[in-house]
């Protein structure tokens, strides 16, 4: 299985060799290989139990492959780790706020993964979500839409180049998923990197989408 972009000359920045994943005595994926280029999205589809999380989180470092391995700018994953940690934002399926924080402290908390944010920086970007006026608002009293706002909040404070979202357009309402979709096709646009599952149909797409659906083979 393969997936590379004919058009694009450059070192990939991200990329799996042979990837195998098993889970519950099950292989999901064997054989995978992945060139993801600046400038490129790679939406990840496939029925449920196919193994699209399950490929996420190797590609973020957070699960070892049964074999294979992932490479950052052309070396292994496990001797990049500090550079991985400077060059990625990971979004779960979860929202991954702390609901007894505000909005506001659990982005404190969070762009301190990557480089202090300040209040300012802060406040607008609750407000690119359209979250203004509940900076100070504990999370815990959020709808579910509100908590996924906050954790995509972190899309707009001077974020790393490589995005890896999972399911980023749940419980977001019609404005959120049309704006949402229109800033990761900027991202990329800008030379950034998007990979991404989602049941929702892209109504935009960065010339450099590419589309991976783990359901057309069987491993």
């Amino acid at each position: 299985m393969n997936v590379h972009g004919s058009d694009v000359v450059t070192s990939p920045f991200l990329e799996a060799v042979s990837l195998a994943c098993e889970r519950d005595w099950r292989m999901l994926f064997e054989r995978l290989d992945l060139q993801l280029h600046a400038g490129q999205m790679l939406q990840i589809s496939g029925p449920n139990g196919s193994g699209k999380t399950s490929l996420l989180r190797l590609l973020c470092g957070l699960m070892q492959p049964t074999s294979g391995e992932v490479r950052l700018a052309g070396q292994p994953l496990d001797a990049q780790r500090g550079e991985l940690a400077r060059n990625l934002l990971w979004i779960g399926h979860a929202a991954g706020i702390k609901g007894l924080l505000s909005a506001e402290e659990n982005l404190a908390w969070l762009s301190a993964l990557h480089h202090r944010a300040s209040r300012a920086s802060i406040w607008a970007a609750l407000a690119e979500v359209g979250l203004k006026g509940f900076e100070d608002v504990p999370c815990h009293t959020l709808s579910a839409g509100q908590q996924r706002r906050v954790a995509l909040a972190r899309l707009y404070l001077a974020p790393p180049p490589l995005w890896i979202l999972d399911e980023p357009f749940t419980a977001l309402d019609k404005h959120g998923v049309a704006q949402l979709e229109a800033h990761l096709a900027r991202h990329c646009e800008r030379g950034g990197l998007v990979v991404l599952t989602t049941h929702h149909t892209l109504g935009l797409r960065p010339s450099g989408y590419r589309d991976l659906d783990l359901g057309q083979r069987v491993a």
